[in-house]
């Protein structure tokens, strides 16, 4: 699905993480979300490299990156150690500086890597989410509604674990179906291999994923909630989805003083659902510094 993309296993301090890249030019790191992974640029990647060397991983807990266990305070899953995760990851392929674009749960991995490694990132683009603290602090009937898994996959082990373990597939499936706003946007290739990746494995560590959002994560996010984004910031977001339920661009405006973006007419799955737009735009944002 990345035709003259390499794809290789590369240790880092803790795991060992997936890593398929290609291209050349300024390094760009694109980090996936969930329930999938980083098969979800397949359509973007490509367009990308004409002009960037594109680095796509599986975060760790997904794909063939390995799911170690959460341990206390689920902190292996927490933002800050799988951003850890992706800096080692891009200083071992010689990129000391580089932007870097994340959509759903790798977005919250981009934007911790951004407040955490302020020199290291040059540009930051989120797609379709506001941070974790502001979903939690704002909660009521419609959006616990609409964000109802940010409480499901968050109870005691196993509880999650076996309720989407008792079909997999069927609740892989239908969470993309929920969350898609365009028909038939997701290739049956690309569902194919998301089911093969959703087994046993990564169910555990993609709720210890939304474990430590709501403990570890937000402990973070609160602790830092008044330090600004230093660089260049892009947020792209869903009009059906989250920009129907949250001001997504006040919110970035104020958390990013160097902020650009909009909404695009679909779903959340915004790299699928509208590839060449989501290209385009990242194209844009990222035609001034490039990173070294």
């Amino acid at each position: 699905m990345f035709g003259g993309f390499d794809t290789e296993r590369m240790p880092v301090s803790e795991v060992t993480i997936n890593v398929c890249r290609g291209g050349n030019g300024p390094p760009l790191l694109l980090l996936h979300g969930y329930p999938q992974t980083h098969v979800i640029w397949h359509q973007v990647a490509p367009a990308l490299a004409e002009r960037f060397t594109v680095v796509c991983p599986d975060l760790r807990g997904y794909g063939e990156s390995d799911k170690p266990p959460g341990g206390d305070g689920h902190r292996a899953y927490s933002k800050r150690v799988m951003a850890r995760d992706q800096l080692e990851v891009m200083r071992t392929l010689g990129f000391e500086r580089f932007a870097v674009a994340g959509h759903d749960r790798g977005a919250r991995v981009a934007l911790r890597l951004a407040l955490d490694h302020p020199d290291v990132v040059s540009h930051l683009a989120v797609l379709d989410i506001v941070p974790t603290k502001t979903i939690y602090e704002t909660i009521d009937q419609d959006h616990a509604t609409s964000v109802w898994r940010y409480f499901f996959l968050i109870q005691p082990q196993d509880l999650p674990e076996r309720l989407i373990g008792g079909d997999p597939h069927g609740y892989l499936r239908w969470t993309l179906n929920e969350w898609c706003g365009t028909p038939a946007a997701l290739t049956e290739r690309a569902i194919a291999e998301y089911q093969r990746c959703f087994d046993r494995a990564t169910i555990h560590a993609t709720c210890e994923d939304y474990r430590a959002g709501a403990t570890t994560d937000l402990d973070h996010d609160r602790a830092d909630a008044d330090q600004p984004v230093g660089c260049p910031t892009l947020a792209l977001w869903s009009e059906e989805g989250i920009g129907s339920s949250y001001d997504v661009e006040g919110i970035w405006r104020q958390r990013a003083p160097r902020f650009t973006g909009r909404a695009l007419d679909c779903g959340h799955f915004l790299a699928e659902e509208r590839p060449q737009e989501t290209a385009a735009a990242l194209l844009a944002f990222l035609s001034g510094e490039k990173g070294r």
